[in-house]
């Protein structure tokens, strides 16, 4: 079931348009990733599902309805761009933020306080906003994003300002509310994050979507037939085997044990099987595995349209 789904939505500022006929589905219990280069309209578009930005066309639909004012109350959202009171204390602050979203004092003081159990942050609670670090005052916007429970929770570059340590942290916290229920929506610029928590994303480019899809599944068919080929044998051999049925991609590597390891590149699927078994029959075939290109790969292939 799709909790949230993006239909249509274009944007314009003046001359520049934002946004240009974006769709997209995001799967409940799931985190999506949202991807794209700076500029390409990432931004805009959270900003247009938490209702801040009104589209100039097409809509957006929570659990099934057009979206309400009422239901960003069901949404917890972490700006880029923090919007904490510096002079406020820290636990003041959190509390604030939790009624704002519909919990009593009580209540929202009960949970703040778990939360800092959580994090390790209990004599944070008097500090003022001012007096911490960008990372530790992004442990308390983490805090103020996910308190009330939302169903839908944003994060705008959620690890920007974190330490390798801290990063995990909340890579972690993330995994668990997803584990937990919550389906997440994560704009990043950090790709090695996408392979680690996500299970769908959109790419956005030049305001226009250019790439949805499950992560593994993109992974995949993004591979284009490469494998890495482990043998026993002679060059030679090797290169009769493959000759009119692949392709060799660089040079071959020398390995441990006497074998050689090497790229190739086989144009159609119905070949594989043909390929590795006549390497089979004039080699010693060690081993033969799809290689599984890189998130980073997949961004700078499908940005620069060579995908």
């Amino acid at each position: 079931m799709n909790i949230l789904k993006i239909d249509g939505i274009s944007k314009s500022f003046a001359d520049h348009k934002a946004l240009d006929n974006v769709s997209l589905e995001v799967p409940e219990g799931s985190i999506y990733g949202l991807l794209g280069p700076n500029g390409a309209g990432k931004t805009t578009l959270i900003r247009v599902i938490n209702r801040i930005t009104i589209p100039d066309s097409g809509k957006v639909y929570l659990s099934g309805k057009e979206i309400t004012t009422e239901d960003i109350m069901h949404i917890g959202y972490m700006p880029e761009e923090r919007g904490l009171y510096v002079k406020m204390r820290v636990g003041e602050q959190v509390v604030f933020f939790a009624r704002l979203h519909g919990l009593n004092k009580t209540e929202a003081t009960k949970r703040a306080k778990e939360w800092f159990t959580r994090f390790g942050i209990e004599d944070w609670w008097n500090k003022k906003i001012e007096d911490l670090s960008k990372g530790m005052a992004q442990k308390i916007q983490f805090i103020c994003t996910v308190i009330h429970e939302p169903k839908v929770l944003i994060f705008d570059e959620p690890f920007s300002g974190f330490d390798p340590i801290n990063a995990e942290i909340l890579k972690q916290e993330i995994l668990r509310l997803r584990n937990n229920g919550s389906t997440i929506i994560l704009s990043t610029h950090n790709m090695s994050s996408v392979e680690e928590l996500c299970d769908y994303i959109t790419l956005i480019n030049k305001s226009q979507n250019i790439l949805s899809g499950s992560v593994k599944e993109i992974r995949i068919k993004a591979g284009g037939n490469t494998f890495t080929v482990t043998y026993g044998g002679s060059k030679e051999d090797f290169e009769s085997a493959i000759e009119g049925k692949a392709e060799m991609i660089g040079e071959p590597e020398n390995i441990l044990g006497g074998y050689t390891s090497c790229k190739i590149h086989i144009a159609q699927d119905e070949a594989i099987r043909n390929v590795i078994a006549s390497i089979n029959e004039k080699c010693n075939l060690r081993s033969f595995q799809e290689i599984i290109p890189s998130m980073n790969d997949i961004f700078i292939r499908a940005v620069n349209g060579t995908l």
